[in-house]
């Protein structure tokens, strides 16, 4: 499979030797000092760029018809004008908060609990996320996922980082050393608590996951998921 990187920081760098010890070939490392050429040679392409070149990088690669699995955050108010533009171009696309294989089946996890939870008026939700201190959206996207995840199973119907009102879940975003990401999902009364917590211990995980899908999106057309990817629904 020929895979073009658009984002070549960290992240990118981990995926390429991941996608080169899968026996993948990069026809393209896009970062800000070069084209867009060689993208009309990849299978696919997977985003893990800046929220400021994300758009672009996606709708360059539906103009060229080329699969997009982007991993970027900070730019979802646009997500649905990629999505309606992916549907115009018969593409084939998955954005996602966070490609981690275990950060997905915790998203599963973190819904279920919603649920059993929402019956349950003593108890209050709380959610903290750490990343390192170079991320620049807060709170990141795996939060904000975690958080909507709870409002469509629940009665909360908004987030917030600051003081919540009625109904608000409230998210702590810290941002220490070179933490690559850690998520907290805690339910307190007064007799108790319950929590479930990811930890990711280096970025490896979100790379293996996008380069997982990366190989599932091949060949597809549409608007997929994780939850596609994994067989989860």
């Amino acid at each position: 499979m020929k895979i073009a990187l658009l984002g070549y920081g960290k992240m990118g760098q981990v995926i390429e030797r991941i996608a080169l010890e899968r026996g993948h070939e990069i026809v393209l490392k896009k970062d800000e000092h070069n084209t867009y050429e060689g993208l009309s040679n990849a299978d696919v392409a997977i985003d893990f760029s800046i929220p400021t070149a994300a758009v672009n990088n996606i709708s360059i690669c539906f103009q060229s018809n080329v699969p997009v699995i982007s991993g970027t955050t900070g730019w979802l108010e646009h997500y649905d004008e990629m999505v309606a533009l992916c549907k115009e171009k018969n593409g084939a696309f998955i954005s996602s908060s966070n490609f981690s294989l275990g950060v997905n089946i915790f998203f599963e996890l973190n819904e279920y609990l919603a649920k059993m939870m929402s019956k349950l008026d003593s108890y209050s939700i709380d959610m903290e996320e750490i990343h390192h201190t170079q991320k620049l959206d807060a709170p990141s996207g795996t939060a904000i996922s975690l958080a909507k995840g709870v409002i469509e199973n629940s009665q909360y119907t908004n987030w917030t980082l600051n003081k919540p009102n009625t109904n608000e879940i409230h998210i702590e975003a810290k941002r220490i050393g070179t933490v690559p990401g850690t998520h907290t999902v805690a339910y307190n009364s007064v007799v108790d608590s319950i929590e479930i917590k990811h930890t990711a211990h280096s970025r490896e995980g979100f790379a293996l996951g996008a380069v997982i899908a990366a190989e599932w999106i091949v060949g597809k057309q549409g608007v997929f998921s994780m939850k596609d990817v994994l067989d989860l629904k």
